[in-house]
């Protein structure tokens, strides 16, 4: 799977429609002067795989509208065109659009033009491959970095994220505790099914005393 079409409109800097293709199934490098847009692409990539803009407040939606010279865009939105040759997308279609629409009052996604909910949109890149424990699917130039410098414990942490093992150790913890819990509970029963034995045994002698 790779990306075959990126089309924006009313995003940060890209106020008119805006459609970039011819991408490499493999590596492509964007490149342009100072202030021509390279980091707004990559942000609109990021827009729509999730990785900007996780929350929908209307103050972060505001942020992303083009606001140049004249009147800004009430509404912005990118697509995505994906080659799914592979079927790594559960599709049955060899190419998907995935597209994100914001306005100040509205966060919308649209697969193959037809509206879906962000749920669907975030388990669909899961399935994927793109999931949210795994952060790094999106390795921005600061990671690289903090990558080159962090300690080996550290970097020993960042592998088990990147591997998808972090999100299982902390599941099975959970798991653990929640078992923890549970025979504690089962022991508070037994005990008390052991007390009020006791007190049916007590009254059974109170009876034949009686």
């Amino acid at each position: 799977m790779y990306v075959k079409q990126v089309i924006v409109e009313g995003f940060l800097t890209y106020k008119e429609t805006t459609a970039l293709d011819y991408f490499d199934p493999k590596v492509n490098t964007v490149v342009g002067p100072n202030g021509s847009g390279k980091s707004n692409f990559f942000k609109a990539i990021r827009f729509v795989l999730g990785d900007l803009l996780g929350t929908s407040r209307s103050e972060e939606r505001r942020g992303l509208l083009h606001e140049g010279v004249g009147r800004g865009a009430s509404a912005a939105y990118v697509e995505l065109v994906l080659d799914n040759a592979d079927g790594r997308i559960p599709v049955d279609s060899l190419e998907v659009r995935l597209r994100r629409t914001i306005s100040l009052k509205k966060d919308e996604y649209s697969l193959d033009r037809k509206h879906v909910t962000k749920t669907e949109v975030v388990n669909l890149l899961e399935s994927a491959g793109f999931s949210r424990a795994n952060p790094y699917y999106i390795v921005q130039q600061g990671k690289i970095r903090d990558l080159a410098v962090m300690t080996d414990k550290n970097r020993l942490g960042l592998l088990k994220e990147v591997g998808g093992t972090k999100i299982y150790e902390e599941r099975r913890k959970e798991s653990l505790d929640l078992m923890k819990d549970a025979s504690l509970k089962k022991k508070e029963i037994e005990e008390m099914l052991a007390f009020f034995e006791d007190k049916v045994a007590e009254l059974e002698g109170d009876k034949e005393e009686l």
